[in-house]
Parts: structure tokens; sequence; C-alpha cells
């Protein structure tokens, strides 16, 4: 809707009102159109509010629904930033427990770190942290991401032949795609 201020809607019913010819039918007319153009004018006005005020009310309603989605979806992914940091420490602590593995798994290091490493695997679990299982799977490229292809005669294309790196999901969202090596097939 076009708006239009006041006094030019005035002029435009002022100039597209019918001439008169008669006198005295003019000047009763004059009285009659001064005395409805005025309150056509604010009649419009009055409508155009109204709408305005309306489809403000409206934009105002979308507004507050979509900042409180907004708010709910950082509340529930407020961690991801922390938790992203933290699994490349447990890349780290994984590597620690593989040098430990090495030195006997009686050895009180390994055990210890092995308990260290359920308990944070348990924190993360709790707090929606998924690893993703990559080998022996069919390569899926939303999950993962390929590094290498390596022929391989057992394993048919496309399947996940070794991980490098553990990917993992953040609730329903990829938090870091896991890195993998990918059966090429049988080799020529």
């Amino acid at each position: 809707m076009k708006k239009i201020p006041v006094s030019e809607q005035n002029k435009v019913t002022k100039q597209s009102a019918p001439l008169k010819t008669s006198p005295s039918f003019a000047a009763a007319g004059a009285e009659h159109t001064d005395a409805e153009d005025p309150m056509a004018g604010l009649q419009a006005d009055l409508d155009r509010f109204r709408d305005l005020a309306l489809r403000s009310q409206a934009d105002f309603e979308n507004y507050k629904k979509r900042s409180a989605r907004e708010k709910e979806e950082a509340i529930k992914y407020a961690n991801s930033s922390l938790l992203e940091r933290l699994v490349s420490i447990i890349d780290n602590f994984e590597l620690g427990l593989a040098a430990a593995r090495e030195q006997g798994e009686q050895s009180p290091i390994y055990s210890g770190m092995v308990l260290v490493q359920k308990q944070l695997n348990d924190l993360l679990a709790e707090n929606g942290l998924q690893p993703i299982e990559a080998e022996g799977k069919k390569f899926d490229p939303n999950v993962h991401e390929a590094i290498a292809h390596e022929p391989s005669g057992q394993v048919s294309e496309g399947i996940v032949l070794r991980q490098t790196r553990r990917g993992y999901r953040f609730k329903d969202r990829l938090l870091r795609p896991a890195k993998v090596v990918v059966s090429g097939g049988p080799g020529k």
C-alpha cells in the first residue's frame, strides 16, 4: 500500500472532484465536499495506521519467536567450542595410552590412564558427545574425511580400512569428521 501524505490526498481529491455549473449548487456542493474529504482522508489514515500497527505487531511476534529459537539453540550448543578443543586433547591422551600399552598392559601407569580415559569418555557421552566409528563401515562424506585410497584385495571399494583420527558428533551436529583411509577395491 503506497503511503500518501494527507495534504496530497486532499489536493488529489479536490482536483478530481467534478466541477458544478450552477453557483447555488456549487456553494452547497462545496460544503458537502469539504465535509466529506477530511473525513475520507482521516478514515484512509486510520485504515493505513491500523494496518501498520497490525503488521508491526506481527513482525514483533515473529521476532520474539525467532529470538527464543536462537537462544534455545545457543544454549543447546554452547559447549561445542569447548568440546572441540577437548577432543584434540583426548587424541593426544589416546596416543599416550598407546605408548603406555607398549610397556605392558599390567603397568600401573597404563591401568590409571585407562581409568582416566573411561571417565573422560563417560563425561563426554553424558554431555552429548558421541564418537563416530568408521572402520569397516561404508565411506560417508557427511561424517568421514578421506585422506587416502588404498587398494585392498579383501575389502570392496568404498569401505573404510582404518581411521587415523576419530570423528565426533555433538548431539545432532557433526563436531569433527573422522579422518579415514578408504579402500580402492582390489589392486591391479
